[in-house]
């Protein structure tokens, strides 16, 4: 979907219909490789758990920065996608990591507009891959097939895929790119979460989903709406390990923003289910330490 504050109050098919004229010039990430400062010592961990990291607090998962050091390279296009960037920590005596693929929404660039996840959840002992799409206008399922082409490439011919677990991949996704998040769990139920940031799924429902997945919505999103996103996430079918959170205020561009409100939700679903790291069911279940701004909370707890 657009991703342009002036146009929300048009209806959706609009929009889509709209950008679906637009030209389909290839996206393209540049930017040199970084470090990343390490916020504290990582706790010495066997290589043979997947636990990663000290034991966790509520200021801990707050923190912009977890306790790994890490780079990052740019991703030429190819490969199924248009290349973006690859963030991953430093430390190679932790074993391998599990990963995550990220895909924008409609129109919308990760190197604008989710980039700022990258180093962040790479901090907190996770490869990360922001990708942009083959054309701006693909639509969830285009999306959906871009995030498996990407994770394929991280574990199979990437530089840092010595460095990934390809038994603990995830994916997450904002508005169209959380349709192609559902697109891409359902089409392979061994990747081990989910995570829909305003999810739009106009080619499908969650009714054959069993990934762990978690859904984030707006109090205020004009576009996928509070009935809209409600609509679907009731098509999760329930025995699939899932929870919706609405965001107090927040709006469709919300997720674009540096925020640790929604970093607070996503940091322990990963935690959980693709590095099976108990300590952070804390944060999650029964109910949320700090739900000051989430509007309404519906986990299916235990997870673990």
């Amino acid at each position: 979907m657009r991703h342009h504050k002036a146009r929300w109050s048009r209806p959706i098919g609009a929009v889509l219909a709209a950008g679906l004229l637009a030209s389909t010039a290839a996206l393209a990430v540049a930017g040199p490789a970084a470090a990343q400062p390490s916020a504290s010592s990582p706790a010495t961990v066997s290589v043979k758990s997947t636990q990663r990291g000290p034991n966790p607090t509520l200021a801990v998962i707050e923190a912009s920065r977890g306790p790994f050091a890490t780079a990052q390279q740019n991703v030429s296009p190819g490969n199924g996608f248009n290349g973006g960037m690859v963030y991953y920590p430093t430390d190679t005596s932790q074993g391998t990591w599990g990963a995550l693929a990220i895909v924008p929404g409609y129109t919308a660039k990760c190197a604008k507009e989710e980039a700022w996840m990258g180093p962040w959840l790479s901090s907190f002992g996770f490869v990360v891959i922001c990708i942009e799409t083959n054309s701006p206008n693909d639509w969830d399922t285009a999306r959906g097939q871009q995030l498996l082409a990407a994770l394929d490439w991280l574990t199979t011919r990437s530089p840092v895929k010595n460095r990934v677990d390809p038994n603990r991949l995830s994916v997450m996704g904002h508005s169209m790119g959380g349709g192609g998040m559902v697109y891409a769990t359902e089409h392979r139920p061994s990747l081990k979460a989910g995570i829909g940031l305003a999810p739009f799924s106009p080619s499908q429902n969650m009714s054959s989903e069993r990934v762990p997945t978690l859904v984030l919505g707006g109090q205020k999103d004009p576009t996928v709406t509070p009935s809209m996103l409600a609509g679907l996430y009731a098509t999760m079918p329930s025995a699939t390990k899932s929870a919706f959170a609405q965001i107090s205020g927040a709006d469709h561009l919300f997720y674009t923003h540096p925020n640790n409100v929604q970093m607070k939700l996503i940091i322990p679903w990963l935690k959980i289910f693709v590095d099976s790291d108990n300590r952070y069911e804390q944060f999650l279940c029964p109910k949320l330490p700090d739900p000051s701004k989430i509007s309404i909370y519906q986990p299916k707890c235990p997870n673990i």
